[in-house]
């Protein structure tokens, strides 16, 4: 049996119930798409526009999403068996135009290390016979103990950043292909999933005199300060073959950086923008997240839905943490403050003491810290503020307080095999940190690897702050290259993470668009 969806089936199913009423009798117990139908007009079925998604795979356990156009209850059937023999079915929530037409649907204790083949419909709520065609997707479960897998998964961030979106001329955001055909387990998104603040433009004309051509629509011609517009955003990408398909393959684990809402944004920002007519950052925040939230395969926290860090346990080799380090940061500022306070806040107390405890109690042989911004790079805003940790050589200040009680905290319980995973400077790297060439020594030598673009302007690279004394081990972009380059360029870079289920070795690899394979290391796990 194909450990992927095959093409040829997929073609099959969505095709297997074109034109069909099918009555609910038949879909409890006949094979979809040989059940006897009514051939009616499909004006009347619920559509589903953009596909299927799956996420925040969780052990044994994953969401899947979906979108329809017109009030209808999500059902999905899954199965181990490709041809959907011996089947599950769950019914949903009814998509109410409150999320857009959007629902998800939380699958519970699914077997172990298996290939799990899903198929989403929607039904009418006012008539009951009539069925959406089928959408197919697929995922697999982690491992257990005793199962003999190798884990392989990958991550990026920045997608349609800088006015560069969907060009059919290039095909596509095709990077997106690239990482599907390495078949990984899971794909960790690092945040700039959107760029709500950077409008999309029919054409840009390039340094070569050549021009890009965009897909454009309403929503993405402006920046985005209505909740129809944040939705928009999302819904072009999906608008995308490539983002389609790799959605229906590899689920996705997606945090949120700034572009989500707007550049270099922090809670109660005032700004003056002549773009913007909403200047309230909290409404513009709160427009944002519940698009983001709607659109993305997340699974809500029962105590706090809004809640977006959040842990992943993979089987015994691999927990996964993944951080939220915009929604309780303190103001951008010049970063120097000598005693942490609420003014230097990134993770925040609470954030960074689940942090701990996740680190404490975790019994995998590796834990990733999924960070949606780098902690050694300089990321500005302005002549004078900073975007993330760093703020230049020297002593541990400002938010660089709270990376340094995590690293100490790290060392003090001598917590094993920590690697960290980023994206936002639109260039990838390998990092070494360690403590012997650093300015603050309390802590173990670790390593951070970053990724991207997916279909953004190429920049970088950036300086190095040596406060934890970062080596740079590998980057993508040399000094002086033109910055906002085009994805054309083939500057746009993705990277992968193997896990040997025997060695247990980490295998960090770095691509770039075109998935040619750039930079390697092994990482050897300390027992």
């Amino acid at each position: 049996m194909s450990q992927q969806l095959s093409r040829r089936h997929f073609i099959k199913m969505s095709l297997a119930t074109t034109g069909t009423i099918i009555t609910e009798n038949a879909f409890n117990n006949k094979a979809f798409g040989q059940a006897p139908g009514i051939v009616i007009s499909s004006k009347r079925r619920p559509q589903i526009p953009y596909g299927v998604m799956s996420g925040d795979i969780n052990n044994n356990n994953a969401v899947i999403w979906s979108k329809t156009n017109k009030p209808a209850q999500m059902i999905v059937e899954y199965s181990t068996n490709e041809l959907f023999r011996n089947i599950r079915k769950i019914i949903g929530t009814i998509a109410t135009d409150k999320t857009d037409f959007t629902a998800r649907l939380n699958l519970l204790n699914l077997p172990k290390g298996q290939q799990i083949f899903y198929r989403v419909l929607f039904q009418d709520v006012t008539d009951k016979n009539i069925f959406s065609k089928p959408e197919i997707g697929t995922f697999r479960t982690a491992a257990d103990n005793k199962t003999n897998k190798d884990i392989l998964f990958a991550w990026s961030g920045d997608t349609a950043g800088q006015g560069w979106g969907i060009n059919p001329d290039f095909g596509g955001m095709k990077i997106y292909e690239a990482i599907r055909k390495l078949k990984p387990d899971f794909f960790i998104h690092s945040g700039d999933t959107i760029y709500a603040d950077v409008p999309i433009e029919a054409e840009v004309k390039l340094d070569n005199g050549k021009v890009w051509k965009n897909i454009t629509t309403p929503e993405k011609s402006k920046v985005a300060e209505t909740l129809k517009e944040f939705r928009g955003n999302y819904i072009y990408n999906l608008l995308d073959e490539n983002v389609c398909r790799f959605n229906a393959e590899v689920p996705q684990l997606i945090q949120w950086d700034d572009h989500e809402v707007r550049n270099n944004w922090y809670p109660g920002q005032i700004f003056d923008d002549k773009r913007y007519q909403v200047k309230d950052m909290s409404l513009l925040t709160k427009r944002a997240k519940q698009a983001f939230l709607e659109y993305t395969p997340i699974r809500f926290d029962a105590n706090d839905p809004e809640r977006i860090y959040r842990a992943f346990n993979y089987g015994s080799l691999l927990d996964i943490l993944m951080l939220d380090e915009r929604s309780y940061r303190g103001a951008n500022s010049e970063n120097r403050q000598p005693i942490a306070s609420k003014d230097t806040a990134f993770l925040a107390t609470p954030q960074l003491q689940w942090l701990k405890q996740k680190l404490l109690n975790s019994k995998a042989t590796w834990k990733v810290i999924a960070s949606d911004m780098p902690i050694g790079l300089i990321v500005p805003d302005g002549k004078v503020n900073f975007e993330n940790f760093a703020n230049g050589d020297g002593a541990a200040l400002g938010r660089e307080l709270e990376v340094a009680d995590l690293l100490r905290f790290i060392k003090q319980r001598n917590i094993k095999n920590v690697v960290w995973l980023t994206a936002d400077v639109h260039y990838a790297a390998a990092h070494y940190y360690d403590p012997n060439k650093a300015q603050f020594q309390n802590f173990k030598p670790f390593w951070e690897f970053v990724a991207g673009p997916l279909n953004s302007g190429t920049f970088g690279p950036n300086k190095l702050d040596n406060t934890f004394g970062p080596e740079v081990k590998y980057q993508s972009v040399s000094a002086g290259i033109k910055q906002n380059q085009a994805p054309s360029e083939g500057l746009q870079f993705f990277g992968t993470v193997k896990i040997g289920a025997d060695s247990k070795v980490m295998t960090v690899e770095l691509y770039n668009l075109d998935g040619k394979k750039l930079y390697s290391t092994d990482l050897q796990p300390e027992v």
